[in-house]
């Protein structure tokens, strides 16, 4: 009897076998991936809160007047799938991810004229922003 070309079982099961342990090893790192992208849709959120408290800084408006809704500042957001809230506080702006982005926050606090920022929050600790 002639032999037939083609994989043995056995082959075929170390392939199946090396597929799942490079599977099991880049899904993490996919998932974090995924996370610090629906983070950047906090970060650029951001942005326009920046600019309106940078504007009422330089216009000589103490930052302790500084809220949501006050001197130009925009009222806090709806809740979308990865935004969850951002406030604005003295001048400090606090924003929230949803669950889907490990409900990180992104602190931000201004100089005294606005130019730069202090950023804090958990989104360091977790790789999402930098400082």
């Amino acid at each position: 009897m002639p032999k037939q070309p083609g994989f043995s079982l056995i082959e075929l099961m170390i392939v199946v076998a090396i597929i799942g342990i490079l599977a099991m090893m880049a899904l993490p790192s996919y998932q974090n991936y995924t996370r610090k992208a629906r983070f950047a849709e906090v970060i650029s959120m951001t942005e326009t809160y920046k600019i309106a408290i940078a504007l009422a800084l330089q216009e000589g408006i103490p930052a302790d007047e500084l809220y949501n809704n006050n001197h130009g500042i925009p009222a806090p957001p709806n809740p979308t799938r990865n935004v969850a809230n951002i406030e604005v506080e003295n001048g400090i702006i606090t924003a929230t991810a949803t669950a889907l982005a490990n409900n990180a926050t992104y602190i931000l606090k201004p100089n005294t004229d606005g130019s730069s920022w202090a950023i804090n929050g958990s989104c360091i600790k977790l790789g999402y922003c930098h400082v």
